[in-house]
């Protein structure tokens, strides 16, 4: 008797409670308390595993672009001088870098150097520039990133002439070259100083597909890596050395100027002006796009897992690989189709604009897709924000922190703001 009233009871409370679970359930679900639907390689610790979630419990922006300027040639990078002069320089792909002021392309291009530069398109030409810290006043040079006709990775200075408009073509100090001579891809190209004055290099995996001479896991090689250099203490030859803190100054087998390495091909990183925290945007091979995150407070030598891994996910072997010392997992990853290519981005910390602050924004060349990521109490949230009807090819910041975006097909440049 007892027997029957517990199982009546038993079949009242069933049904309940599964409406219960599949509330919670639902809840996660809505707020993005469900992680990536992936498995870690062998030996990585769960608890280690990182959370990557779908949009959390966060008011995101709805974000608008407002073209500023067109009339480019497929733009490459966006960037500042620092120098208090209100342009915006854009690098063009075939060679040359152009000036915005005051929302109008300056018809004189800064540098044209485009016949140092092997034959642009693909993923080689005139890739960035960066402006060391003190351009305009107690320095007078910047820096270029860019291929040569057999391929080489070259990292060059040149100087402006009497007219702060124009650079000098012909005075060329060549900091550093990588070989890079089987294949065409894979160029990396990315140039940024840190906040701590150094120059940081973003380098390819040498190209093809998979990685195939091993390149990026390969310590005595610069490709697929992140380099850290001290280019200012070095104005004449070798015109750089290698800060005493890089870290693996010292160890035998590895180069000296390897900050991270495990990359596949960085394609645009860039650091939080706040914080000095570094964002990673890392192209897949065919599946899976990553972010990777480096804190400020970090003494370099992450290993971000190519070709061992692509993203979180097993790619040689395709199964049961092992994680490769000081593994730094991706903190946000995405699959292709419509996706294919990430351009990392920035943390918006430029002026108005509340509902952007403190969100780090990247987006897609194939797809047009600009998502935002932030973390919560350790826990990473990613977000849809909106297609553009464009592929874009970078993003950049101006001296106040205004965000914008490259429209790479199109040769136009556009505002991201959130009304």
């Amino acid at each position: 008797m007892g027997n029957k009233k517990n199982r009546r009871r038993l079949k009242n409370i069933l049904p309940v409670f599964c409406l219960f679970l599949a509330g919670i359930w639902m809840l996660f679900e809505t707020i993005g308390l469900t992680t990536a639907q992936a498995q870690p390689p062998s030996g990585l610790s769960k608890i280690y595993f990182p959370l990557i979630f779908r949009s959390g419990p966060f008011s995101w922006p709805t974000i608008s672009l407002n073209q500023v300027a067109g009339g480019l040639v497929q733009p490459t990078s966006i960037t500042h001088a620092g120098d208090n002069s209100s342009r915006i320089f854009v690098t063009e792909q075939p060679g040359r870098i152009r000036i915005i002021r005051n929302g109008a392309l300056l018809p004189t291009p800064f540098l044209d150097i485009a016949t140092r530069l092997s034959n642009p398109g693909g993923e080689q030409g005139l890739l960035s520039l960066a402006f060391p810290p003190g351009y305009g006043s107690v320095r007078n040079h910047f820096y270029v990133y860019y291929t040569n006709p057999v391929g080489t990775l070259v990292i060059a200075r040149y100087r402006p002439t009497a007219n702060p408009d124009v650079a000098d073509p012909i005075g060329e100090e060549v900091i550093l070259t990588i070989e890079h001579p089987t294949f065409s891809n894979h160029n990396g190209g990315q140039l940024q100083f840190g906040p701590d004055g150094y120059l940081y290099i973003g380098t390819g995996d040498g190209g093809s597909g998979g990685d195939p001479f091993k390149n990026a896991q390969n310590p005595a090689a610069l490709l697929g890596k992140l380099l850290r250099i001290d280019v200012e203490a070095a104005i004449t030859p070798p015109h750089y050395s290698i800060p005493a803190t890089n870290p693996y100054v010292g160890t035998p087998g590895y180069r000296g100027e390897i900050w991270a390495l495990g990359l596949r091909n960085p394609w645009r990183f860039s650091f939080d002006r706040q914080t000095g925290d570094l964002y990673i945007g890392d192209v897949g091979q065919n599946l899976w796009e990553e972010v990777d995150f480096q804190p400020a407070n970090s003494v370099g030598g992450e290993n971000y897992g190519w070709n061992i891994l692509e993203g979180l996910h097993c790619f040689d072997p395709a199964v049961g690989c092992v994680m490769p010392l000081r593994y730094s997992p991706p903190v946000a990853e995405y699959p292709h189709s419509p996706d294919c290519s990430i351009t990392g981005g920035y943390v918006y910390r430029g002026p108005g604009n509340a509902a952007m602050q403190g969100i780090y924004f990247y987006g897609d060349i194939c797809s047009g897709n600009i998502r935002g990521l932030q973390r919560l109490n350790g826990s990473w949230f990613s977000n849809l924000l909106k297609t553009a009807p464009f592929g874009i090819s970078t993003f950049g910041e101006d001296q106040a922190g205004n965000l914008y975006a490259a429209d790479y097909a199109g040769g136009s440049i556009h505002q991201i703001t959130s009304p």
